[in-house]
């Protein structure tokens, strides 16, 4: 299939650049790459209308939304670039940006200055919170993006990169950032979960701080940051996440 066929695919939800695969997700290749090549043929144009004064490839415009689309975008500086799916009941607050590969299932919120990266999976009923960094995996091809599973919520100021899994009704709390490179904790198991670890169903990580045990960093009083799963939801958690259907 030719790039321009996949990304119609791609906003369209008929194609997706990451899928399920087991417990895990995998990488559509050839998405992809799709992708990839809409970007080397492309070439940077003066856009007019109401985009004028922005330059970008010319084959990836931002879409445009009507109430057929069911989507509320609300006014305000946000954009859905060509190439990304949201969905019926979607809710983007301004500003925020949805770039190409990104899939947002229904009922999903993404607030002000939330970026959903290039490829992330966000499903249905996940909520993005204000300044939520969400980031995108293009390269190498073959490397899952971030995928945040159903039912999740993201706190403020979050950050969430380098393919991590967010598994279905998770929470992660305000200031958190997620990455290959940063153990997890789980202390309701008490057990090291390992670096880049997917966080599980319905657990809720705060930051956390772990020593640095060089016996310069101990001289210093030095931890680094760390994501812990301080608890696993229960109905009293579930109660304070409900969003008002009036915000629908």
């Amino acid at each position: 299939m030719s790039w321009e066929t996949i990304l119609s695919q791609l906003e369209e939800g008929t194609i997706r650049a990451a899928e399920p695969d087991g417990d895990t997700w995998k990488a559509n290749i050839a998405v992809k790459k799709a992708i990839l090549e809409a970007f080397r043929v492309g070439k940077n144009v003066s856009y007019n209308g109401i985009y004028e004064g922005f330059v970008d490839k010319q084959n990836l415009p931002p879409r445009m939304f009507n109430t057929e689309h069911g989507v509320r975008l609300v006014p305000g500086g946000s954009s859905v670039r060509r190439g990304a799916f949201v969905a019926q009941s979607v809710i983007i607050m301004p500003p925020a940006y949805i770039n190409i590969g990104a899939f947002v299932d229904e009922g999903a919120m993404v607030d002000s200055h939330a970026l959903v990266g290039s490829c992330a999976q966000i499903g249905k009923n996940v909520h993005l919170s204000a300044g939520v960094q969400v980031g995108g995996v293009l390269e190498p091809v073959g490397l899952s993006p971030v995928v945040i599973e159903d039912d999740c919520f993201i706190g403020a100021g979050s950050v969430i990169v380098e393919g991590i899994l967010v598994k279905k009704g998770a929470v992660i709390a305000p200031g958190v950032t997620l990455s290959k490179s940063v153990p997890v904790y789980d202390c309701v198991n008490e057990k090291l979960l390992g670096k880049g670890a997917p966080i599980p169903e319905r657990a809720v990580v705060i930051p956390g701080t772990r020593p640095i045990n060089s016996s310069w960093a101990k001289d210093h009083g030095l931890s680094a940051l760390c994501p812990v799963i301080i608890k696993y939801r229960d109905e009293g958690s579930d109660a304070s996440l409900e969003l008002e259907s009036a915000l629908r």
